[in-house]
């Protein structure tokens, strides 16, 4: 397998900075996930590690191998790309064999290693129907095994669930979860959905407008944002961000909302953080009235407002409130996040 080491990595359209200096290392094995908003830089830095975009500066290693000027199929990496890019005249089983062709494969060991990928994959009843057959998580199937079959040393995906409805979504999330597993491929994987993140990633970097602005493990990042863009891209619903400031031993929000501090707050608080999740329905709670109540089955979500501050909690329990009427929560002070004026954790 493969190591994968991007060292300060700059990308520039024209006089357009893309990325400013990006490094990341990637273990054996390990499943990263490059994740942020539309336009952060993460599949522009996905191609340039499959070596479709030019490197403006900095090198990126593969196994310890400096690859900025090797071309993309001698970098033995396997790509699959958001729209499946399977080849409409072909059959699945030529589908997937087609890079082995282009490197002159023996006919006995292609068919071997697209049936072994079929096997895995459970397309083996679909090795002679063509795209046009196939369901969108199918031709997605197709697409991880023409990557399989090669025996890459990195897998790279590119948004490849983005196409897909919810539910199915959700199932092959875990389908690409589990094949990572059981193949122990190298794998950057690149979404905006950062339950996708959260749920397949053995290390995500969060990006946003071309740097990185948090690494780590996937409960590392949910308990301790290192900024007030992780805490709030990481998290759903996402986390209540209140700004204002410390008086008199409370944080006063710009909104008109008096919340209470953990011990030892330092008084340079400019931003309070509670996820939706930490506030708990309480008789000696704040007063807060309800805007609107979305129950989901699990839990209850509830748009409020303290004051003109607004605040959104999710409850195990069933709230029957209306719109108007009041309900008493308080933060959980164990799992509040304070953050200074520069943006930055406490």
């Amino acid at each position: 397998m493969a190591t994968v080491s991007v060292r300060s990595v700059r990308k520039n359209f024209g006089s357009t900075a893309i990325l400013h200096g990006v490094d990341v290392e990637i273990a054996d094995g390990e499943f990263v996930v490059l994740v942020g908003p539309s336009g952060c830089g993460k599949s522009t830095l996905l191609r340039m590690i499959a070596g479709l975009e030019n490197i403006t500066g900095g090198e990126i290693a593969i196994s310890g191998r400096v690859v900025n000027t090797v071309p993309p199929k001698d970098r033995d990496i396997a790509m699959v790309f958001q729209n499946y890019a399977l080849y409409p005249h072909m059959t699945v089983r030529e589908n997937m064999a087609f890079s082995m062709k282009l490197a002159k494969a023996p006919a006995d060991i292609m068919e071997q290693e697209v049936r072994r990928a079929a096997r895995i994959l459970g397309l083996e009843h679909l090795l002679d129907r063509y795209p046009r057959q196939l369901s969108g998580g199918q031709r997605q199937r197709v697409a991880m095994g023409r990557a399989i079959v090669r025996h890459p040393q990195v897998f790279l995906f590119d948004e490849p669930l983005s196409n897909l409805d919810a539910k199915l979504r959700v199932q092959m999330r875990t389908e690409i979860r589990e094949l990572q597993q059981r193949l122990g491929t190298t794998t950057i994987y690149v979404t905006h959905d950062q339950i996708e993140a959260m749920t397949m990633a053995d290390q995500i970097v969060v990006m946003n407008g071309g740097r990185i602005e948090q690494t780590g493990r996937p409960l590392e990042l949910y308990d301790r944002p290192a900024n007030i863009f992780v805490a709030g891209f990481i998290g759903s619903p996402a986390m209540n961000l209140i700004p204002g400031e410390v008086a008199d031993g409370a944080f006063r929000a710009q909104g008109g909302a008096v919340l209470p501090l953990p011990p030892g707050a330092p008084s340079r608080v400019a931003t309070y953080g509670i996820r939706p999740e930490h506030l708990v329905l309480a008789e000696d709670g704040i007063p807060a009235t309800i805007v609107v109540v979305e129950p989901t089955g699990s839990e209850t979500q509830v748009s409020m407002r303290i004051g003109d501050t607004p605040l959104t909690g999710a409850f195990r329990e069933r709230v029957a409130g209306r719109p108007g009427e009041t309900l008493r929560v308080k933060p959980d002070l164990s799992l509040v996040h304070l953050f200074g004026p520069d943006g930055r954790r406490l």
